[in-house]
This record gives C-alpha cells, sequence and structure tokens, in this order.
C-alpha cells in the first residue's frame, strides 16, 4: 500500500466523523440484544473521541430495531457528556410535526445543546396506517411537515396551524433558547430542492457515490443561492459504511459475510398499497458498497474517507460500523477506525485535544 498524501489527511480532519448506528439485527440475535448493541457503541463513540451518534430510525422490520430515534437518543444523551446525538433520521411522514419539534426542544435543553434532528420523508409503508397519517401525508405532506416544524424551531413565542394541521395559536413551551439544527435527508433532488429552498442542510446516504453527492449538493447550491440562502454555511452530512481490517481483502470478506444477513430484513418492509416491495440483488448491491466506501485496510479507508470529506459542502461523515456483525467486531471496529483511520483523540476534562489544541468534538454541530 502507499501512504496516503498528506493533503487527504488533513482534508479529513476538517470533518466531524460520527457513528450511524441502524440497531439492526443481524441473523441470530433478538431486537433487545441490538439494542443493548447500539448503546454499547454509542458510548464508544465518546470514548473514542467522535464528534457524535446519529440513531436511525425504523418500524416493523429487524433491519433496524430502534423505533423511536428520538426516545434513543434521551438514553444516549443521558449517559454522554460530550457528544453529539442526532436522529438520522426521524420519519416525519409518521409524526405530527409540533410533537417531534417538542421532543427535539426538551431534548436540546436537558443535555446541554448536543442533540441535533434529522428528519426524513420514509417510504410508502404501512407505518402509514398504522399510525394514521395516511399515503397523503407521504406523497404531498412533507413540505408542510418539514415547514411547520421549523417554524415551531425558530423561535416564535406563538405558532399557529396550517390548513394541513389546523389547530389555534399555542405557546411555544419550552422554547428553544438556541437554534436547533435540522438535517433533511434527500435521495432524490425533489426533496434536496426542498431543502435547499429553505436553507437547510442534507443527510445523503449509503446509497450514493460521492459523484452522485456532489451532483446533489451542486444543485442543492443553485437553489439555495436563489433563494437567498448561501449554500457555504450549510453544514452537509454524508453517511459511509466503515469497516477497517488488518487488509483489504480480510475487511472485505468479513462484510461480505455479513452484511446480507442485516439487509435481509429490508425484505420485511410491506407497502400501504399491498403491492411486493422491490428487492435488489443482494450480493450485487454489497458489492457496490464495497466498491464506493471505506471498507479495508487502514490505508485504504483513510482514502476513502479523505474523498468522502472532499465533497464539496460535507462536513460530517456518518460512519454505519456495523456492517460485520457482531458486539465485540463491532466495538473493535469503532476503536480501530478512532486510531488507526481517523487519528481521534478522546476528550478530556473539556473536551478539548491536549496536543494542538483544536477542538475534536465540535459543540454542537451547527
Amino acid at each position: 500500500m502507499t501512504a496516503d498524501p498528506p493533503e487527504a489527511v488533513r482534508r479529513v480532519g476538517q470533518v466531524a466523523a460520527h457513528l450511524f448506528l441502524l440497531a439492526g439485527q443481524h441473523p441470530g440475535t433478538t431486537a433487545a440484544e441490538s439494542l443493548a448493541a447500539a448503546h454499547r457503541y454509542g458510548l464508544a463513540a465518546e470514548r473514542y473521541g467522535y464528534a457524535g451518534v446519529w440513531i436511525a430510525e425504523h418500524h416493523f422490520t429487524s433491519y433496524g430495531a430502534c423505533p423511536s430515534a428520538p426516545a434513543f437518543a434521551a438514553h444516549l444523551l443521558g449517559a454522554t457528556r460530550h457528544v453529539t446525538v442526532g436522529t438520522a433520521a426521524c420519519i416525519l411522514s409518521n409524526r405530527h410535526p409540533v410533537a417531534l419539534a417538542e421532543e427535539a426542544v426538551l431534548l436540546d435543553e436537558l443535555s446541554g445543546g448536543r442533540f441535533a434532528l434529522g428528519v426524513a420523508r420514509g417510504g410508502p409503508w404501512v407505518d402509514l396506517e398504522v399510525f394514521g397519517t395516511g399515503l397523503d401525508r407521504y406523497t404531498d405532506g412533507f413540505a408542510d411537515s418539514v415547514d411547520l416544524l421549523t417554524r415551531w424551531l425558530q423561535g416564535d413565542e406563538y405558532v399557529a396551524g396550517t390548513n394541513r394541521f389546523p389547530f389555534r395559536a399555542v405557546r411555544v413551551v419550552p422554547g428553544p433558547r438556541r437554534h436547533i439544527p435540522v438535517w433533511i435527508a434527500a435521495t432524490s433532488i425533489s426533496t434536496v430542492e426542498l431543502a435547499a429552498r429553505r436553507g437547510l442542510p442534507l443527510l445523503l446516504g449509503m446509497h450514493a457515490t460521492n459523484t452522485e453527492k456532489a451532483e446533489l449538493l451542486e444543485r442543492y447550491a443553485q437553489i439555495s443561492v436563489s433563494h437567498g440562502h448561501r449554500p457555504a454555511a450549510a453544514p452537509h452530512a454524508s453517511a459511509h459504511l466503515a469497516y477497517v481490517a488488518d487488509t483489504d481483502t480480510e475487511a472485505k470478506a468479513a462484510v461480505r459475510a455479513a452484511l446480507p444477513g442485516l439487509l435481509s430484513g429490508t425484505d420485511e418492509y410491506v407497502r400501504i398499497d399491498g403491492s411486493p416491495s422491490p428487492r435488489p440483488e443482494r450480493s450485487r448491491y454489497v458489492d457496490t458498497l464495497l466498491d464506493i466506501h471505506p471498507v479495508g485496510g487502514p490505508a485504504h479507508c483513510r482514502q476513502r474517507l479523505a474523498e468522502a470529506a472532499a465533497v464539496p459542502g460535507v462536513r460530517h461523515l456518518l460512519l454505519m460500523v456495523e456492517a460485520a456483525g457482531g458486539r465485540q467486531t463491532t466495538l473493535d471496529n469503532i476503536a480501530r477506525l478512532a486510531s488507526q483511520v481517523l487519528d481521534l483523540t478522546p476528550p478530556g476534562p473539556s473536551g478539548w485535544d491536549s496536543t494542538d489544541g483544536r477542538v475534536r468534538r465540535p459543540v454542537p454541530a451547527q
């Protein structure tokens, strides 16, 4: 292996590294075991100096055992002192935006400003039927939901309802004492444009290549400027599968062996209209992820992360570390990524790196 160019390593150091936790059920594990393991991973993130932990949210599928990212975030915020804890992402189509905004302010207040809120449109799943919001909230209601959510979080003393969410003006309690950051999970141009019109940063998923993400962010910048925002001020986040081993071959073999079992949980999605969910050829999808993400020896992972950090506008890398399965395997992966790839420094009492005075743990992500 050749050494990484110093420029690339410095570039990684300018972008905050976080964990992205699915709390997914690998075959042979229970939901309770997966949730307990994910909590351990969140504690390890603080111990090894990661900037934050972001929690995924899923319903009625073993692909992700956490049905409430804010509830998980509350538990982890109470058990940590330094890391930002975010949601990646709350399914806004299943929730009333005011209820979610209240929870966000509550968590941010109790944690001393360490909460970050990511929201997603979700999918046309049976969740919409179970929670009574209906297919229309998914197809046509996302923009209205985002607008009401962000109005509640912007600091007004009173907020009134809208045509979609009719209610008389009510007082905002507790009122947000700071700007609570909100990210929009985006996989399509239409959602990118929705976020750009509002100046809200993006959460970009694992399925897209760096080139595809750069194209989405270029479109974001165009729309953002046309609506009076500064695209350079938007701290976009990019999710990446990450697994480090002694060699590239060893790392890829470990993920190939374990990840298909985790992905099999996506077969459990049920569409609200009863039609079958699309099921991509799994081994081909895994190979695609291995090609575009930091899975390999330390040098390979450093280079892949440097490339991800170089995408214009990306300020946060969210690393999905559970792909190789097993609690100890994942804990070892978190530790090795921190020490052998990211050169993270565990926070001291003040959260500062004693070697160069640079804040390794941004407070909090904006």
